[in-house]
């Protein structure tokens, strides 16, 4: 006769969050030693970890932090499943990773998973209710933003699940309000770059060529090409830099026209979106 009871296969269910059958195997095959049934459901986790790595995340949370030293932290986690991405222990995870990387002053993924957590790493802790839940999980994006003072927003596209997009914004001044509707505007418009000078010349030269190409392909005179190529790379960084985009909610004027009618400046921000850019990824 095995040496557990129904309580123990519910305390250990609870734990781990594994099924009945997995939980009564598992404690037969430890003779009811608690703590080796859970390494033994582990490393079954585990194996099915490495089969799960081709598998596509697109589902999943984004949560944010402010800390007290000048600096914020946003980060994306994804799993397969919205069922999983609602789930209280998958939420968890993500809110003690958030805090651990934060902790950490990560600034990408691959430092946040070699912060420490909880007696081990980011990383393993990960694998582990990974493993436990029977999903693929990846910490995707990590980001630092820096200013004198942070707004966060994080966006709801359906009431059942958590997160989907979230924006941090780092600025100086005092108009919260002011801040808060910038950080919706970048949420709604996804900006790639604060200013103008942000923007790599590799990408501005990129467009320049496409630009002209299209240009010249329209049949206008050469003589007037300069200034309407120069009109459309204009036309394209309203589109990708933040301080030159229209605002959202007043069109007639840029961000960096409202942020100074507030006394504000934006000095960083990050913007994340669950999923986003998971297709390219599987292309490659």
């Amino acid at each position: 006769m095995a040496n557990f009871t129904i309580a123990d296969i519910k305390a250990l269910r609870e734990q781990l969050g594994t099924g009945m059958t997995d939980t009564k195997k598992a404690l037969e095959e430890a003779d009811g030693d608690m703590e080796k049934a859970v390494e033994i459901l582990r490393l079954k986790g585990a194996k099915g970890n490495a089969k799960r790595a081709d598998r596509s995340a697109a589902e999943g949370l984004i949560v944010a932090k402010v800390g007290d030293n000048g600096t914020a932290t946003i980060l994306e986690l994804n799993c397969e499943t919205d069922f999983v991405a609602k789930g209280e222990k998958f939420i968890k995870l993500a809110d003690d990773v958030l805090e651990a990387a934060a902790a950490a002053g990560a600034t990408n993924p691959e430092e946040a998973l070699a912060a420490p957590m909880n007696g081990s790493t980011v990383a393993e802790e990960i694998a582990a209710l990974a493993a436990v839940i029977g999903e693929k999980f990846e910490l995707r994006n990590v980001r630092q933003v820096k200013g004198e003072n942070f707004d966060v927003y994080m966006h709801y596209t359906s009431k059942d699940l958590p997160p989907q997009v979230g924006v941090v914004v780092g600025f100086t001044g005092t108009d919260a309000d002011t801040a808060h509707g910038i950080a919706q505007h970048i949420a709604f418009a996804n900006p790639s770059f604060l200013n103008r000078e942000d923007v790599p010349q590799e990408t501005i030269d990129s467009e320049r060529k496409v630009v002209e190409e299209i240009t010249r392909a329209e049949g206008k005179p050469e003589a007037a090409l300069p200034k309407i190529v120069e009109g459309r790379l204009g036309a394209f960084f309203k589109q990708i830099v933040l301080n030159e985009q229209e605002y959202a909610r007043d069109p007639k004027h840029t961000v960096k026209q409202i942020a100074e009618q507030a006394g504000l400046q934006v000095v960083d921000f990050a913007r994340l979106k669950v999923g986003a850019g998971v297709e390219a990824e599987g292309e490659e």
